[in-house]
Order: C-alpha cells, then sequence, then structure tokens
C-alpha cells in the first residue's frame, strides 16, 4: 500500500521545535505501510509541533526524502504488506543518510532480530529501535524530544545492506547454569535497553531495565545484583557534558564497585583514556563499544563476569584501603581489641568496617571472610 500526504498540527507534548503552522516547521517523515500505525504516528508527530509526510513503501520515502529536508524520521523494518521477511525499512535508512544526511532516523518494528537492530542502531546510523509489540506513547514522546534535542550530525554514508545475522552456538543459552542471575540494566535508549535484556533473558538471567541514573542507584540500594550493565551517559545533558564533568554512568561504576558488584560498560562514548582508567581503578570487568558491538562477545562477556573467580575477585576489589587493613589482620587471627589498637582506631569502629566486609564479600562469619582473603580466586 503506498501512501502519501501532509498532515499539519497543534503542538502537544513534545518540545516544539517552531510555530507548526509555519513555513519553516521542521518536517517529519512516517515511513510504514500499515494505515493505523501511520495515523497513530501522524497524530503524535504532529502534536510535537512537526509537519508530516507519509510513505506506504521504500519507493515513495526515498521520493519523499529527496523532495525536502526533514528532521525526523520514524520508519517500519517491514514495508511488504504483513511479509515478516521484508527488510526494505533497512533501505530507508541507507537513503536517509545519503539523501537527508541532518535527519535523525528511528526504527519501529515488529519483526527485528537482535542482530538487526544492533546493525540498524550501528550500521544504519538510527537513533534508536522500537518495538512495536511494547510500544508506549509515553515511551514513544520522550524518544522524539531527546531526538529533536540532539545534534542532527550523521557519520558517512554505509552500504545498504547490513552484516548477516549470526546465531548463537550450540549449547550458548545453558551457559549460566540452573540459578538465574540477576542482572541491572541501565540504559537510557529504549532500542539499546531491549537488545541487552533480549540477550541477558535468553542467557536465563533475570533482568532488571533502568533508564536513569536515579532509578539504578535505587534499585542498588533495594536489592542484590550478581551484575551491573552500564551505559556511561544517561541524560540527553550527558552527551555534551564537559570533559570534567561525571555522566550517571560514571557515577554507577563508583556504586557498583562499592556494593561489590561487577560492571560491564556498553557505551558509544568512552574515550581509550577512559577505559584505561576504568580497569586501573578495577570499575569495571570489561568495556564494550556499541560501535563494534557483538551478540556473541556480549554474552562470553557476561558469562565470564558472572564466573565465581571473578565475581569474588570484584568482590575484593570493591573493599576500601581500610578494610582491606582489617581484614588483613583478622585473617592473622587477631581479636577486634588486637586490630583496633594495631591500627590506632576503636573497636566500634573495626565491627562496622567488619559489617560492611562481610556484606561486600557475602559471608557471615570472620572465618569465611578470612578464606576469601587468604585464598584469592
Amino acid at each position: 500500500m503506498k501512501q502519501t500526504g501532509t498532515v499539519h498540527g497543534a503542538t502537544g507534548g513534545c518540545p516544539t521545535p517552531g510555530d507548526p503552522g509555519a513555513p519553516t516547521a521542521p518536517r517529519a517523515l512516517v515511513v510504514e505501510d500499515d494505515p493505523s500505525w501511520q495515523q497513530l504516528l501522524t497524530e503524535m508527530l504532529t502534536d510535537c509541533g512537526l509537519g508530516v509526510d507519509r510513505a506506504g513503501d521504500a519507493e515513495s520515502a526515498v521520493s519523499a526524502l529527496r523532495a525536502v529536508p526533514h528532521r525526523l524520521a520514524v520508519v517500519d523494518l517491514s514495508l511488504g504488506g504483513g511479509d515478516v521477511l521484508n527488510q526494505d525499512g533497512l533501505r530507508v535508512l541507507a537513503a536517509v543518510r545519503r539523501h537527508d544526511p541532518a535527519c535523525t532516523a528511528l526504527l519501529l518494528t515488529g519483526f527485528a532480530t537482535v542482530e538487526l537492530a544492533v546493525s540498524a542502531l550501528t550500521e544504519y546510523g538510527a537513533f534508536t529501535c522500537l518495538r512495536k509489540e511494547t510500544f508506549q506513547r509515553a515511551e514513544f514522546r520522550e524518544v522524539i524530544g531527546r531526538a529533536l534535542a540532539s545534534a542532527p550530525a550523521r557519520p558517512a554514508p554505509q552500504p545498504e545492506a547490513g552484516p548477516a545475522g549470526r546465531e548463537p552456538a550450540s549449547g550458548e543459552a545453558g551457559e549460566m547454569g540452573p540459578a538465574a542471575p540477576r542482572i541491572l540494566v541501565v540504559e537510557d535508549d529504549a532500542g539499546w535497553r531491549s537488545i541487552l535484556a533480549e540477550i541477558l533473558h535468553e542467557a536465563g538471567c533475570q533482568v532488571r531495565l533502568c533508564s536513569s541514573y536515579g532509578e539504578a542507584l535505587g534499585c542498588l540500594r533495594r536489592a542484590t545484583y550478581r551484575l551491573a550493565v552500564v551505559d556511561l551517559s544517561l541524560d540527553p545533558l550527558d552527551r555534551i557534558a564537559r570533559p570534567d564533568d561525571k555522566p550517571g554512568g560514571y557515577r554507577l561504576l563508583a556504586s557498583a564497585r562499592s556494593a561489590g558488584i561487577s560492571a560491564i560498560v556498553v557505551s558509544g562514548i568512552a574515550t581509550p583514556a577512559e577505559i584505561e582508567r576504568f580497569y586501573a581503578e578495577r570499575l569495571v570487568f570489561a568495556c564494550l563499544e556499541k560501535q563494534a558491538f557483538d551478540r556473541r562477545l556480549f554474552r562470553q562477556t557476561v558469562v565470564e563476569a558472572l564466573a565465581p573467580g571473578a565475581a569474588q575477585s570484584d568482590r575484593l576489589d570493591s573493599l576500601t584501603g581500610r578494610e582491606r587493613e582489617v581484614l588483613r589482620l583478622l585473617a592473622h587471627g587477631l581479636t577486634n581489641q588486637e586490630i583496633a589498637a594495631n591500627l590506632t582506631i576503636t573497636t566500634n569502629t573495626v565491627k562496622r568496617h567488619l559489617k560492611s566486609i562481610f556484606a561486600k564479600l557475602d559471608v557471615h562469619t570472620r572465618s569465611a571472610a578470612a578464606t576469601r582473603f587468604l585464598n584469592p580466586p
């Protein structure tokens, strides 16, 4: 089905780039072959103060991109009238990069695999990838607001055909064992949250999804997690922060380390110097770049981070310098009074340090703590 047209409407709950009735009002392109979805998206974008053009197939979309510049494009992956194998939306994403590089593209689909979603984000430059089956109006408005606030910059064009998806190796889903580890995923992009959650669910993990620093910090204080998967930039302003600022993801890494939780960074903004610091300060188990994201590498990294030895090592690394001194003396058989005298602190301070040590090492007795210290993984 081919549908093209232009719709203007009143300003709604999204940031208003300009007067929607003015000739210079920014435009959006909806590329969707389902009339009901096309109408829904048109109404919501109109409410955001955008003039809307509509296309029902790839050819009409390319024509619209060539005709006038657009600030935003919302593209369905499958434009084949119900054909689940159709991926014409990727052709449209490639055309956006060629013909309208200042346009920010969003992929909205009901058929994308993890590999296709990652390809849309990394190879075709989509701003995010949203799933129709979990579509929420409030989330969509929030994504539109972030997209309009972002700088309309695009990297060099890419070939229209993305890399072929790869299936997980045989037996990979059972690598975690029978107990489902609790994983905290902290990512402000809905598309990446969905990708990471799907891979972790396939690996047999329990996943708690968070989109902000405050939400994630609350989760860390209320529950215990085996692993945190963290994006460094958790707010639109983080992406334009000064070099000496600390985005939410950085602060979360420190909080996870203090709680004895291993962390994996999956981000697109870390510099080589920052990555070196993460490893030097034991803030992360691994740092993976979104631009080179690989499904199998991510799963293997998660498996390694959840291995018993890795978890114990991270717990020891999470101790402060004074806590390590207290634990060292405890491991050599000193009493609380002797530890206090040796370190010139009070016995109550020793007890507070021991309480923190027991919590970080996930032990309940002095002998268990001493064993962890004397027999590191």
